[in-house]
């Protein structure tokens, strides 16, 4: 049975929804599930959790980066291409300057309102499926943090399109981004194109597609990134046997250690899961594989 991580490229209108019920399909396996949902318009990594595996999402880096590519002189009601255009204005007379001084302005902490076409709940419900419905509900503001924005190229025209690289912390929506963007430069604007390129320590370079995985699996070849490497972020811990087992058992163990907080926890090169090292005292947290 396959335990780990896969780095899937997520193909041009799929739903991740999708690429889990697929993988499911091809691994012949029950417990799959995706770390940070991609839009069905958007490519690229798309980490998925195999077996066991998924009860570590919670603990993969959060950081993201993207390319996208913002229309500006449109907006939309998806905030991208694929809903109805609410207003298209030409705008020739735009350029790369004003641009820039514009996009300054979304680097930081910034205050953002999700797309009302997107996966958050309110009271329970997808504000998608909300505003399937023609139903008008406040979208509450988030605290996102964008680390850098690289202008990548600049296409004038009468609805001039501009490339980004963005490196992002977790919840940040690039389609929020774009529209705001056309916001301050009072234009309007909407994401054309969105390719996600690395997501909680997976990168596009090392990422499959859904045919490649099929051909590894026709050929036995595919191997699932172990959770050892997925989780290379967090610090380590190594137990001798006799507490390896009893912390495997869900006992807490006295330990002297100059880091807090979460930690891979091993015996000797084994890994057996994560723990939380708090006031000296070693508590599990998610035992992935116990001493036999």
């Amino acid at each position: 049975m396959f335990q780990g991580f896969l780095n899937l490229n997520k193909p041009f209108g799929w739903t991740s929804h999708d690429c889990v019920a697929r993988v499911r399909k091809l691994l012949h396996l029950k417990r799959v599930g995706h770390a940070g949902t991609l839009d069905p318009a958007a490519t690229g990594v798309l980490p998925i959790a195999l077996g066991k595996a998924t009860r570590l999402l919670q603990y993969l880096p959060g950081e993201k980066a993207y390319k996208a590519t913002v229309r500006l002189g449109v907006r939309t009601t998806t905030d991208d291409l694929q809903g109805e255009i609410i207003t298209s204005q030409p705008c020739t007379g735009l350029n790369l300057a004003e641009v820039k001084t514009a996009l300054s302005q979304f680097e930081g902490k910034i205050e953002q309102i999700p797309p009302i076409y997107s996966a958050i709940q309110v009271e329970g419900k997808r504000l998608y499926d909300l505003a399937r419905q023609g139903q008008t509900v406040e979208v509450p503001v988030r605290t996102v943090e964008v680390f850098h924005i690289e202008i990548l190229d600049w296409r004038e025209g009468d609805f001039p399109e501009l490339d980004v690289a963005i490196a992002c912390g977790g919840g940040t929506y690039i389609r929020a981004i774009a529209r705001d963007l056309g916001a301050v430069l009072q234009t309007g604007g909407t994401l054309a194109a969105l390719t996600r390129t690395q997501s909680s320590g997976f990168y596009l370079a090392n990422s499959l597609t859904l045919n490649e995985l099929e051909t590894q699996l026709q050929v036995e070849t595919f191997q699932p990134t172990t959770p050892d490497v997925a989780l290379q972020h967090l610090p380590s811990i190594q137990l001798p046997t006799t507490s390896a087992q009893k912390w495997c058992q869900g006992q807490r163990i006295p330990l002297n250690f100059d880091v807090y907080g979460i930690v891979r926890v091993y015996e000797d090169t084994h890994f057996l899961g994560i723990g939380k090292l708090q006031d000296e005292i070693l508590i599990p947290q998610m035992v992935f594989e116990p001493i036999s």
